[in-house]
């Protein structure tokens, strides 16, 4: 087995917290859980998706925040806001006040485009400015002033009672070099890098260019080297890889018929870029962590990266997540070289 190029360094998860409309609160208790789980367990990282109009967490600051004090330790993340539905001050403010909260552990990581749906939300959204709003890179720029302290005011100072400050309060110092922004395209990548910031990759990317004969991994690699290029920190600018793993060491014979079943449903759309927006997905690796390392090893983006958050199946009980992230933490993470907790 090829050695990893990079020894991995972080190990983490990414959840998209589902839950039953008609008991919310039960679905939210188990992303908790599985968070707190995963800190026992060792992990560096828990990540949690975002979702807006479905059965999923809506809103992960919040998520986030009760994690930060059901935990101590493990780092928290989101993989990914997408800012079309956010303002940014207001945005800092939040994000600021859990990662003082959680005592500086907050990831955000966010995303840029339109909101899914735009036509049949905006008049809800932005019911004033719909035609106004500027869903670009510009959206992220005013974030990144905001988070890192730059004065969105001319005024400051005492008015009567009142202590004003010129910039986003509180002020996290450090949460400016923990922003990620999740990209997959050349372009996402080289234009993180260029502002400073940290990359997620996944398990979709664009097929570009004029080698759109390459594979997923090929790909990937591509965007992880131009990010490099263009960050300030170079080779030692922060790569995260999300792929969907699913290792079956202890997984009884009904759950790897189940994951196998997921797995080869999803198959066919690996094939050949799909839509008008070209996407590659990855396939997803079901296995015992022996074979699942052993692809993550020739996989050439993977033999980049020295942080991963493996992303968990949407649609499984809980139950299944317990079991995926022990096998991850106690079989997988040593097999791909982090020795476990």
């Amino acid at each position: 087995m090829p050695p990893t190029s990079r020894p991995l360094r972080k190990l983490g998860f990414l959840t998209i917290g589902l839950f039953d409309e008609a008991d919310p609160r039960r679905g939210h208790e188990s992303t908790l859980e599985i968070i707190e789980l995963g800190e026992r367990l060792g992990f560096d990282s828990a990540w949690v998706r975002h979702r807006h109009l479905q059965y999923g967490i809506s809103s992960p600051v919040a998520v986030l925040a009760a994690a930060s004090q059901r935990t101590s330790r493990i780092e928290l993340g989101t993989a990914v806001i997408p800012l079309g539905w956010e303002n940014p001050l207001r945005l800092a403010e939040d994000l600021a006040t859990v990662d003082i909260l959680s005592g500086g552990r907050l990831n955000p990581g966010v995303s840029v485009g339109p909101p899914m749906h735009y036509d049949q939300v905006k008049n809800a959204l932005y019911p004033d400015t719909a035609d106004a709003e500027d869903f670009g890179y510009e959206r992220v720029e005013r974030l990144l002033d905001c988070v890192r302290g730059k004065p969105v005011t001319g005024f400051s100072g005492v008015e009567g009672f009142e202590v004003f400050s010129d910039r986003v309060q509180p002020h996290s110092p450090g949460l400016g070099r923990r922003l990620w922004y999740g990209g997959g395209s050349g372009r996402s990548a080289r234009w993180a890098g260029e502002h400073g910031m940290n990359l997620l990759t996944s398990s979709v990317v664009k097929a570009e260019g004029p080698d759109e004969s390459r594979d997923f991994a090929e790909i990937q690699l591509s965007h992880i080297r131009a990010f490099r290029a263009a960050h300030p920190d170079g080779e030692d600018a922060r790569v995260s890889q999300g792929l969907v793993v699913i290792p079956t060491d202890s997984a009884t014979p009904e759950q790897r018929a189940k994951y196998e079943k997921f797995a080869a449903e999803r198959t066919p759309r690996t094939a050949a870029p799909q839509g008008p927006a070209r996407l590659m997905f990855a396939p997803d690796l079901v296995g015992t962590s022996d074979e699942i390392a052993e692809r993550l090893h020739t996989h050439a983006a993977f033999r980049e990266v020295d942080e991963v958050a493996f992303a968990l199946p949407f649609t499984f009980e809980h139950e299944d997540y317990v079991q995926i992230l022990t096998d991850i933490a106690t079989k997988l993470g040593p097999a791909l070289g982090r020795p476990a907790a």
